[in-house]
């Protein structure tokens, strides 16, 4: 695995610049207007209001990589589907810390160390040169609150001596992974490591094109964390969250000074991750370094419905779902910001279905619920302005019977590690999925 220190993370691709004058310059962006912009609680591209269907596909980076691990014929594929459904926007992890709890995904950007993985980076400068190929937009976040990137907790364990390594699994027991996990706010340490790779990536030149990150249209934001939120419990949470304030607009405002043309997201699940109490979702977006409101939706992980008695729970659920998305209109709309659904995931039709051969019927109700949602709001001009599905998985197959995650798997899914093989993703032969897929694609695009 090549490394690179800081100072070569960002001054990584210079010399294609330099030999290129054509390019657009850090202080000269040739057209301002390809960015995507906040205007009048939407977003604008192109001079005109940009609403998407978008996607998330996590491991984008690791196919771009030219390695071992890596597939970037496979990585073509994928997103030549994706872009024949008609989405426009993937959301995509830009870091992942190596870490000593399980379940995390390997290779990773960094280690503990001030050097970082140049085969990595540059699978993220293919991926983005690839989706400008396209004309895709991409959401990049920059850790996660969660384990299977390594995320906040790894940070803690770098500087804990390895105090946190036996806390393996995020939803056992809960709530104390997340107040544990919580202290990554009050942790000057921590936050300074990842402060140090978050300055190298958004200051980061592309290997592939040579245009600096800062300048490049293709991004449409750079994302805190994956799902971050003040801790797993009130008792915890409620001292904490003047902290977790803190720490989202600083940081928001810290990747501001590196780069002027992009918008800065939280990456909030919104009402779950903040206690379920809309004045922390409210408080946590209101800060003027904070572009956009997000949100995401997941029934079965929320116990809004039973998996295994998907005819007897998923009207409950569905009404569950519809006021929490009514709900986040309404914050959105107090705020005066664009909102967007960038995660909602289902199951397949069964208590452990996770091959593909299993059948998508209630998948694709919810699908069809969510996607209405967005488009009758945004035909009202509401602030609802795009969403991306959790996640792609397209042509990979698990190669194990128990649908586990094994290091050293090549298969990469949205389904990341922690997960089943195939609990939530949406195969390349899921054609009912795909076609209420594209046919939200198409609405969008014609609003």
């Amino acid at each position: 695995m090549a490394m690179i220190d800081r100072r070569t993370a960002l001054l990584g691709g210079v010399a294609a610049v330099a030999g290129c004058t054509t390019l657009p310059r850090r202080d000269g962006v040739r057209d301002p207007s390809r960015f995507v912009t906040v205007d009048g609680g939407g977003f604008r591209r192109d001079g005109r209001r940009y609403r998407y269907a978008g996607a998330n596909i996590w491991y984008g980076a690791w196919l771009g990589a030219h390695t071992a691990y890596g597939d970037r014929a496979r990585l073509g594929r994928e997103l030549d589907r994706l872009h024949t459904l008609g989405i426009r926007n993937l959301r995509i992890l830009g870091s992942a810390e190596l870490s000593p709890l399980k379940n995390s995904i390997t290779p990773g950007f960094r280690d503990r160390t001030s050097t970082y993985n140049v085969d990595l980076l540059k699978g993220l400068d293919w991926t983005l040169a690839e989706m400008a190929k396209r004309d895709m937009t991409g959401v990049v976040y920059l850790t996660n609150f969660w384990e299977w990137s390594g995320g906040m907790m790894t940070y803690l364990s770098w500087v804990n001596a390895g105090r946190f390594i036996d806390m393996n699994d995020p939803a056992h027991p809960w709530p104390e992974f997340a107040d544990w996990n919580a202290a990554f706010y009050t942790n000057g340490q921590a936050q300074a490591m990842y402060r140090d790779y978050v300055r190298a990536l958004v200051s980061r030149t592309n290997s592939v094109t040579g245009i600096a990150y800062a300048d490049d249209p293709t991004i449409m934001a750079w994302q805190l964390a994956n799902e971050p939120r003040p801790a797993g419990s009130a008792t915890v949470a409620l001292p904490n969250l003047p902290h977790f304030y803190r720490w989202v607009d600083e940081t928001a405002r810290f990747i501001k000074t590196l780069d002027t043309n992009h918008l800065v997201s939280t990456g909030s699940e919104g009402l779950k991750g903040s206690i379920e109490r809309e004045d922390v979702v409210l408080a946590t977006h209101r800060a003027g370094s904070i572009d956009y409101l997000t949100t995401h939706i997941w029934p079965n992980n929320w116990s809004w419905m039973d998996a295994g008695n998907l005819v007897g729970t998923y009207e409950t659920g569905a009404a569950k779902v519809a006021d929490y998305i009514n709900a986040h209109i309404r914050m959105a709309n107090t705020l005066g910001k664009p909102l967007v659904i960038e995660e909602f995931g289902y199951p397949r039709d069964g208590q452990h279905a996770y091959d593909p051969s299993i059948g998508t019927t209630y998948k694709d109700r919810f699908y069809r619920q969510i996607y209405a949602a967005v488009e009758a709001d945004a035909a009202r001009g509401g602030p609802l302005a795009g969403s991306n599905f959790w996640a792609w998985n397209g042509e990979a197959r698990t190669p194990h019977a128990d649908h586990r995650f094994q290091r050293g798997d090549l298969g990469y899914m949205g389904d990341p590690p922690h997960e089943p093989q195939g609990w939530y993703g949406v195969f390349d032969s899921d054609q009912t999925t795909q076609a209420i897929i594209r046919t939200h694609a198409a609405a969008m695009a014609a609003l």
